[in-house]
């Protein structure tokens, strides 16, 4: 194919060349058994085997590197890239922000799966995590007069879990809930208006902490649902109008 053909090609069905420049490359990473940090060919590798333009090559790698499956820098080749929630979490933004899902749908979703991640960090947290989650709840005891601090440390909580559980598909879900994490967090904590109430759920998350470290897991279980429970009457008072 010409220079001139593939012009054409790209002015009447660009993405359909783009997409199949995008399928190959994963084909290729694939089919050749590549991990994270391997090199890639050069984009003219790819444009001279599949008959395409540098253009279309060069788009092709720009799309995959915003999907974060490659590396894509200046002055080296482009490489496999690890997994990373921030494009799930750009969805998840994308359709709480035009109303396709509430907020309290993902906290029903995050249910679901924190549910899962306790019980696995429970079973299978080395000791370092262990400190690492409990260090996280002292965190947000220390921090209780710091709505900020309060909430970066919460966040922290609920990574160190995901992470202790052993699952890495995990551990990028929950981070994907991040920009979300950012709001609902600190607002759930405002409706926490007396120190009881605060005292209470700071509590409960170092319960949480103990059952991992104690590798109870029907503890932690029950803990972290009633954790939600809680949190998401709150988020649904937040809701009601006055």
């Amino acid at each position: 194919m010409n220079d001139g053909q593939t012009v054409n090609q790209a002015a009447t069905g660009k993405i359909t060349l783009v997409e199949r420049a995008m399928t190959a490359v994963r084909d290729y990473i694939r089919d050749n058994d590549l991990k994270v940090g391997d090199a890639l060919p050069g984009e003219g590798k790819f444009a001279a085997d599949l008959e395409v333009s540098r253009a279309v090559m060069r788009e092709a790698f720009g799309a995959l590197a915003a999907l974060r499956q490659i590396d894509v820098a200046n002055g080296r080749r482009a490489r496999v890239a690890a997994i990373d929630g921030s494009v799930m979490a750009s969805s998840l933004d994308h359709a709480v922000a035009t109303a396709q899902v509430s907020v309290v749908d993902v906290w029903d979703v995050r249910r679901t799966l924190e549910l899962r991640t306790v019980g696995l960090a429970a079973q299978n947290r080395s000791e370092a995590q262990a400190r690492q989650i409990m260090a996280a709840a002292e965190a947000m005891t220390e921090a209780a007069g710091d709505l900020a601090r309060l909430s970066e440390a919460d966040v922290e909580f609920h990574h160190a879990i995901a992470e202790a559980s052993g699952n890495p598909l995990f551990h990028q879900i929950v981070r994907s809930f991040n920009r979300l994490m950012d709001v609902a967090v600190p607002r759930a904590w405002q409706t926490r208006q007396t120190d009881g109430q605060r005292l209470e759920m700071l509590e409960l998350h170092r319960d949480v902490a103990r059952a991992i470290a104690d590798r109870d897991t029907a503890r932690a279980v029950a803990l972290m649902d009633r954790h939600f429970d809680t949190s998401i009457a709150d988020l649904m008072r937040m809701r009601e109008p006055n």
